[in-house]
């Protein structure tokens, strides 16, 4: 059995859930519950606040965590990532009221910012050689400047709305996060194997979702051009039409590529082009 953290409410819990469910593990999880059994595989998760979780790794009371990178910059830089996850994206910025103006974060110096990231926004300052007054909020860090308690924020943007809510711009971004699977020290060997069959898994599914199915027919005489254009794990299928001097190219293609690859397989030749999503990608 191995012992899994993740978020226990917000955007980061429905992602790591979602993930889990994707890899084909099943968990039975009610509301406002702190701790569920998978029925299919032996793991137990654990629905910790966010800020605990680092600890709660180093402790040993859980064995893997899925957690925003940007709390292990402010809390646990000394775990081991062992996976970038690609969602629940944002960012950690400083921001100040719309009115007042901004040239530069020497604009900081001596300045009073409220944020919920202390270690983060000190360590981003001394590399900039900027002296300022960190006040440390546990939430509504926005609300600080109109109350009068801060001259700037620093705390997690996605699509910075709460910001324009509340009369702020951002003005210096910090840095950027992402979800990450994070592993504690100190495992035996069976939770290792277990966070390898895991870790497969989720790569399996990462896989799927940064690629697509690609079907297409070409004449006979294009196969090879069609084909070098095709980014392909190996090399692509290719099998004869009922059509007499064409033949159906399957293969896979990056999600992230897809329109220039299209249009370089119809200025090739290619027609009748079908694009498909994957569920799993196992290697």
């Amino acid at each position: 059995m191995i012992r899994i953290a993740i978020q226990k409410s917000g955007r980061l819990n429905t992602d790591s859930l979602a993930l889990l469910k994707s890899c084909g593990i099943t968990v039975d999880n009610g509301k406002d519950q702190l701790k569920a059994k998978a029925r299919n595989f032996p793991l137990e998760v654990f629905f910790l606040r966010n800020g605990d979780i680092p600890q709660y790794l180093r402790d040993g009371v859980v064995d893997l965590a899925i957690v925003g990178s940007n709390l292990l910059v402010e809390k646990g830089t000394d775990l081991e990532v062992i996976e970038s996850l690609g969602f629940s994206k944002c960012k950690v910025s400083i921001a100040i009221p719309k009115e007042n103006s901004f040239s530069g974060v020497s604009d900081l110096a001596g300045k009073k910012i409220a944020t919920s990231y202390p270690n983060t926004v000190n360590q981003f300052l001394k590399e900039k050689g900027v002296e300022a007054d960190i006040h440390v909020i546990s939430g509504s860090v926005e609300i600080a400047p109109n109350i009068g308690l801060a001259d700037a924020i620093c705390d997690i943007v996605s699509s910075g709305s709460t910001l324009f809510k509340n009369n702020l711009k951002e003005v210096i971004e910090i840095l950027t996060s992402e979800a990450v699977l994070v592993q504690a020290p100190n495992l035996n060997e069976e939770q290792i194997l277990l966070i390898e069959k895991i870790q497969f898994r989720i790569q399996a599914v990462l896989r799927a979702k940064q690629s697509r199915y690609i079907l297409l027919n070409v004449p006979n005489e294009q196969i090879d051009s069609v084909s070098k254009i095709l980014p392909v794990l190996k090399s692509p299928t290719v099998l004869p039409l009922a059509q007499e001097g064409w033949s159906s190219i399957h293969s896979v293609i990056n999600s992230g590529d897809f329109w220039e690859v299209i249009d370089q397989l119809k200025a090739a030749g290619a027609e009748d082009i079908l694009v498909c999503p994957i569920e799993k990608m196992v290697r």
